[in-house]
């Protein structure tokens, strides 16, 4: 319970930081306004948010008195977009900042130094970011704060997540689809997640839906999602005694809730599931209501306008020119109204009056180990995936599933890590075939569950949601504590989460080049179902585009694997979890498909991201060859693969060298990315002059960009997906797309000078071979028995 001697040292710690955040808007030095602002003293180019951040401010303060009575382990993550100045400020006040950055003293001349980097050429970012202290969310990310949260108290038992959510952020879908995310948690042995929905009633420039709906359909909307909410109402901006009192016994009813909860939760025997009728014995979550005025102690009025509590506070709310003697002395005015003399002593340093109710060690905002997940990530115990893998006897004689071999695999990682690594997709383990993962674990679920059901479990390690969104964040904020996971999903509709991609991408760079955040598990994209396997979804689910939207994002981050088989898929997998601060990207089918390589060969096959398969070509010993035919992906592989064999029988005098790729950075040059391959090395794989006939997954225009510095970039042709599809068969897509294998051989001789005009019977046998093939698509509803029975021990005679 809070005090009165509590609530008087919440809010000199709130005027304190609000005063710090002025200052971080406004001034590049005299912090302490020791003497008169003079032009010196303001910046340039006022850049940064002042509106959502003193509410942020109000929080972290009433969140310190919090965590220090009840020694409470607890994150705090600021949804609220560009609020930088209030975490700034919070982590200086309790120490952090200071500790991570050594330049940024506590007191006066350390002040100066804080006011002036924030927004400024060579400092901060204006909002949250990897150099805040205590931050796992950027303050760019609108919508994923709630998901984060959630992401984060996933096998976290004494952590609370207070999140933040500002009502504008309230309006993305990713943010509306995060309410309902407390289903996944299981109070024995999860943490807990509290909603604060801050309603500061306007975005930029107009207001938010949220703060204007009616109280009471607001309530009825937030019980819907299976919360109690509890209001607090800031009417008179003033009135900031009763604003502390009642936020503070909000919160303390919030925490004795969700104490209640776990206590009865972990007491008890091991949970049933909720079954129809008994669903009342699923108590409702807390959360907070918190509405309070826009700009929040800030100018109430600027040149006769409303600014406080109105959308004018949203950004700058008090424009100050340099030489503009008048609204230096109204910025005077503002920091003066926060008592700075009753907050710093005369060193600059904050006051005891201030600082009393600061967290110790790591249970300070900014120091949480939660926010920093490398101090606690541990190794995955992995088991060796070559006894999961398949025997080989000759490559391309036999079929295997390599996402159900996966999904063996994977169930064997849950077993041996059951409490730090998890699975995430929008209800597609099954259909991307990765079913037999359900063998060592159910989906997590903590709601209804009707005898119909399967594999549904409170302590479920796979969790599944139809939001892309919801998916991205959940992962995220599991990774950025310090677990591991994968994300699989449809390849077409992995773009939902393209923004998602990109903040976390971006969060990665800096975070590596900051020597006091710790790397962290990578995050892990699995894609199945893919381009060429969408036949019966049709044209919507067809689209390979992700990888070109990914390796646009710094070369230190970002990777893309497209395994041609089952034993290449897991050795792929098992290096993804093994590394970290990357993005990976592995694609792959989940059809049985044609195995090439057995666990040996596939291992130094990855360990080279590319190579040579002797196998499958003609060319001679020391000899260079006539043409490269190249693939990457697993159903150009097999196209590649027969066209060689179609070469091989037809033109048997063609030296034939067959290359593929399956780390796809391996085409980069070595000076623009840390898995390129010299130009010596890709010259002599690809030759320096020798026509490349490369099919690829995706579209085509993206291998070119990755070669076009090689010298032999002039004779690379490529074939990839290029917007056809339909309703038809897989193979039948190929032909739509020109990467079958009678593409393939026309190509080549259409490329080999020696060819020309040499084979004409050949190229229009082909392009005869390709007409009867859909032809009989159209006439039977499957592709030919010669196509999809063929392997590398069939007759490779054209029908």
């Amino acid at each position: 319970m809070a005090t009165d001697q509590h609530l008087s040292a919440i809010d000199a710690w709130w005027r304190a930081a609000n005063y710090l955040s002025v200052g971080q808007l406004y001034l590049r030095q005299n912090a302490l306004l020791r003497r008169p602002l003079e032009s010196r003293d303001i910046k340039r180019r006022l850049l940064g948010h002042w509106g959502t951040t003193p509410g942020l401010t109000f929080v972290y303060a009433h969140l310190n008195r919090v965590i220090t009575q009840r020694e409470q382990d607890m994150l705090l993550i600021a949804g609220p977009g560009h609020g930088g100045p209030a975490l700034v400020a919070g982590t200086w006040l309790e120490g952090t900042y200071s500790e991570t950055y050594g330049d940024i003293t506590r007191d006066e001349a350390g002040m100066d130094r804080l006011v002036r980097q924030f927004s400024y050429p060579g400092g901060i970012p204006s909002h949250a970011a990897p150099e805040t202290p205590g931050s796992i969310n950027e303050g760019g990310e609108l919508g994923y704060s709630l998901a984060h949260g959630f992401g984060a108290v996933l096998d976290n038992p004494g952590l609370v997540a207070a999140v933040v959510v500002g009502d504008g952020e309230a309006e993305t879908g990713a943010l509306s689809g995060s309410w309902d995310a407390h289903v996944f948690l299981d109070p024995r042995r999860d943490g807990a997640v509290l909603p604060i929905l801050h309603l500061n009633g306007w975005k930029i420039a107009n207001p938010t839906i949220l703060a204007r709906m009616p109280q009471d359909q607001l309530e009825q909307r937030l019980r819907g999602h299976g919360y109690e909410p509890f209001v607090v109402t800031v009417d008179d901006p003033d009135a900031t005694d009763a604003a502390h009192r009642d936020f503070a016994a909000a919160l303390d009813a919030c925490l004795d809730r969700i104490a209640a909860i776990q206590a009865r939760a972990r007491e008890g025997a091991p949970a049933d599931a909720v079954t129809p009728g008994d669903e009342a014995r699923r108590e409702p979550w807390p959360m907070i209501v918190l509405r309070s005025p826009k700009g929040w102690t800030g100018p109430a009025e600027v040149d006769g306008k409303p600014v406080e509590g109105t959308w004018r506070a949203h950004q700058i709310p008090l424009t100050v020119a340099p030489d503009d003697d008048a609204a230096r002395e109204r910025l005077t005015a503002w920091l003066r109204s926060y008592r700075p003399e009753e907050l710093f002593d005369e060193q600059g340093r904050p006051r005891d009056a201030v600082t009393t109710l600061n967290p110790a060690g790591d249970r300070r905002l900014g120091a949480t180990p939660f926010a920093n997940g490398g101090r606690l990530l541990a190794p995955l115990r992995l088991p060796a995936w070559q006894g999961t893998g398949v025997a080989v006897a000759e490559p391309g004689r036999q079929r295997d599933s390599p996402m159900a071999t996966l999904g063996t695999w994977l169930a064997e990682v849950i077993r041996a890590n059951p409490e730090t690594f998890r699975l995430f997709g929008p209800d597609e383990t099954a259909s991307n075939r990765l079913q037999n993962v359900f063998t060592a674990t159910d989906k997590a679920w903590n709601a209804t569950v009707l005898p119909v059901d399967e594999h549904l479990a409170p302590d479920g390690r796979v969790i599944e949601v139809l939001s892309e969104h919801l998916c991205q964040g959940l992962l995220e904020g599991y990774l950025l504590t310090g677990r591991h996971g994968v994300f699989d999903c449809y390849e077409a509709f992995v773009h939902i989460v393209d923004s998602m991609f990109n903040q976390h991408a971006k969060w990665l760079k800096v975070h590596q080049r900051l020597p006091w955040r710790r790397p962290i598990a990578s995050f892990t994209y699995l894609l199945s179902s893919h381009v060429w396997q969408q036949d019966h979804n049709g044209f919507s689910h067809q689209d390979p585009g992700f990888i070109d939207h990914a390796v646009n994002k710094s070369a230190d981050v970002v990777r893309v694997y497209l395994p041609p088989d089952t034993n290449t898929l897991l050795c792929t997998m098992d290096h993804c979890l093994r590394s970290q601060d990357r993005i990976n990207i592995v694609v792959s089918g989940k059809h049985p498909s044609l195995t090439w390589l057995g666990p040996e060969a596939a291992a130094h096959h990855c360990a080279r991201g590319l190579g040579v398969w002797d196998f499958a070509g003609t060319e001679r010993p020391g000899e260079q060859p006539d043409v490269v035919l190249a693939c990457a992906g697993d159903v150009p592989t097999i196209e590649t693969v027969a066209a060689a064999q179609l070469l091989a029988h037809h033109v048997p005098e063609l030296a034939v060298r067959v290359v593929n790729v399956v780390d796809l950075m391996r085409l980069i040059d070595d000076r623009s990315h840390p898995h390129g391959l010299s130009d010596a090395d890709f010259d002599g794989i690809f030759t320096e002059d020798r026509p490349v006939i490369f099919a690829y997954h995706g579209y085509a225009s993206l291998i070119h960009r990755l070669t076009y510095k090689r010298a032999n970039h002039a004779g690379l042709h490529v074939r990839g997906y290029h917007e056809e599809g339909t309703t038809t068969t897989p193979f039948d897509m190929a032909l739509l797309n020109g990467i079958d294998r009678y593409q393939l051989v026309i190509d080549v001789i259409d490329r080999v000078p020696a060819l020309h005009g040499t084979r004409t019977v050949l190229r229009q046998r082909l392009m005869d071979a390709q007409l009867a093939a859909r032809e009989y698509t159209r006439e039977v509803g499957d592709d030919p028995d010669h196509i999809t029975g063929w392997s590398l021990a069939a007759d490779p005679v054209l029908p």
